[in-house]
């Protein structure tokens, strides 16, 4: 039987100011934390999304027009699936003449992934996609969730000479504003949850929001918005360790159908120079396969040659991530591996910014 409910549910709030509003906000809660409560047992369940303005009174007084959109069955972060990225992109892409800016209430766990995916989905949007979350529930006393949630909306509002102040994809949790493709999750116990080791902070909330103009990306012309919602999911990532067998790794490259590998190396990219490890990766990459090498260090940085360690890397046609993500590494390769037609393209672009993601080497 076909599931013919709703996939999404739509609030009006702040009704009242709408005439006197000069900025629309659409608010896009997917899941997570952010939006939870305890029910009478204990257990975290979502709220009623139509209650937010009574669960955080700020909003009251915004001069933002507001909607929301809810996921009918919200997704624990955990659970994220390309599915959801495509979901999520599209709310936007339909909504943003309407709009002028978004915030997407995420789980934490996988919020720098579907951050990275929406970046490469929407290039060129030209609008604030603001997303956070909370590492306490909203309905919980001293919750980060209301003053994220309020801080992001001023945020995606922003403007100087009629331009959004921050017209691109970012992840705003405890006063820092950061590059969404930029981050990765560090923490699940404190509210600083976010880093971003290798680009400057956008933006620190304070009394005021100061923001750090030369690090924003520049608005561009509209006309090159380029939507595109495709992913190849035929990849995998590998990391490195001493002791790594044989064995393990031809199996891991032995995967049906596996398109392409980002492979997690030490320091500056560096990796193992025994024999049968590059006759691996050179057997692999001769089959088709794209290797994608990225630091397992937090803030590291792939200079492919800098050491003998992994100068056999760049000779055997394994590709440097510079200073990509893991987060930003593994959705760029899907995204690439699923809209480009040559796998010669793939790697052209894997080496180059595509919308801010790594450092282009000199």
């Amino acid at each position: 039987m076909t599931d013919k409910s709703p996939k999404y549910r739509i609030y009006e709030v702040n009704k009242a100011s709408k005439k006197r509003a000069k900025t629309s906000i659409l608010i896009i809660y997917t899941g997570g934390t952010i939006g939870m409560e305890h029910d009478s047992t204990g257990t975290l369940v979502p709220i009623n999304f139509s209650q937010i303005v009574q669960r955080v009174p700020p909003l009251k007084i915004l001069d933002i027009n507001l909607t929301i959109i809810s996921f009918s069955s919200p997704i624990d972060s955990s659970n994220v699936t390309v599915s959801a990225w495509q979901d999520l992109a599209l709310i936007i892409h339909e909504n943003n003449v309407q709009y002028d800016g978004f915030v997407v209430l995420h789980g934490t766990d996988t919020m720098s992934f579907t951050a990275s995916a929406i970046s490469f989905m929407l290039n060129g949007l030209n609008k604030p996609i603001i997303f956070t979350g909370a590492q306490l529930p909203i309905s919980a006393i001293r919750s980060d969730a209301r003053p994220n949630l309020v801080t992001s909306l001023e945020i995606a509002s922003a403007k100087k000479d009629d331009i959004p102040m921050v017209p691109e994809v970012c992840v705003y949790f405890d006063y820092q504003l950061m590059r969404g493709n930029r981050t990765f999750k560090k923490r699940s116990s404190q509210f600083a949850a976010f880093g971003c080791e290798n680009y400057p902070i956008l933006a620190k909330a304070g009394i005021t929001i100061t923001y750090n103009e030369s690090a924003i990306m520049k608005y561009v012309n509209p006309e090159k918005f380029n939507f595109n919602n495709q992913f190849c999911t035929d990849v995998i990532i590998i990391k490195i360790f001493p002791s790594l067998k044989e064995s393990y790794l031809r199996h891991m490259l032995a995967t049906p159908n596996l398109q392409g590998v980002v492979l997690e190396t030490y320091g500056s990219g560096n990796a193992p120079t025994e024999g049968w490890f590059l006759d691996c990766l050179k057997e692999a990459i001769d089959r088709g396969i794209i290797i994608y090498n990225v630091s397992q260090l937090v803030g590291g940085i792939v200079m492919q040659g800098r050491y003998e360690t992994s100068k056999y890397l760049k000779e055997i046609g394994v590709v440097s991530g510079n200073d990509i993500t893991r987060e930003a590494a593994i959705t760029k390769l899907m995204f690439l591996l699923g809209t480009e037609s040559s796998h010669e393209a793939v790697k052209q672009k894997l080496i180059a910014s595509l919308n801010g993601e790594l450092t282009v080497s000199k």
